[in-house]
């Protein structure tokens, strides 16, 4: 069980690196009005894309075989949980799991397009939607405490 966490926790380093970098990218291509380029653009959102799933699914399953995940909600209740174990049980999930809906529909919505101002347009939006989401509902306590 700790191996899975300690991996979901370092992976969360590489996510959010990656994730800034597809953010900071799809920002300059679209204010720079820049051609959107299949080797360095789509590469680099798609990267991200995979990395946050690959980070969901382990987190998933932290979360169904850790006793800070669902068996805290089974043990203690809702009314039991104090703000730390919410946050690790009932927050940190949902949040995380809506912050990867964003930048899945932001990969899939830019597919839709052969503008390269709507296809940086829609990535940077909804991956830096799904960024502050993310940066939102990480322990941060856990991380550096």
């Amino acid at each position: 069980m700790e191996i899975l966490q300690n991996l979901h926790s370092y992976l969360a380093y590489a996510v959010l690196a990656v994730l800034v970098l597809a953010v900071f990218n799809a920002f300059t291509g679209w204010l720079g009005k820049r051609e959107f380029a299949m080797h360095k653009d789509l590469r680099l959102s798609l990267f991200a894309l995979i990395l946050s799933h690959i980070q969901l699914l382990v987190g998933l399953v932290v979360y169904f075989v850790s006793a800070n995940g669902l068996k805290a909600i089974q043990t203690l209740g809702m009314g039991g949980l104090n703000s730390a174990s919410r946050l690790l049980a009932l927050e940190h999930p949902v949040t995380n799991i809506l912050a990867i809906a964003f930048i899945t529909i932001g990969w899939s919505r830019h597919k839709k397009t052969d503008d390269s101002t709507t296809k940086f347009k829609r990535i940077a939006l909804l991956y830096g939607v799904g960024l502050v989401l993310i940066l939102s509902r990480i322990p941060w306590g856990q991380w550096f405490g």
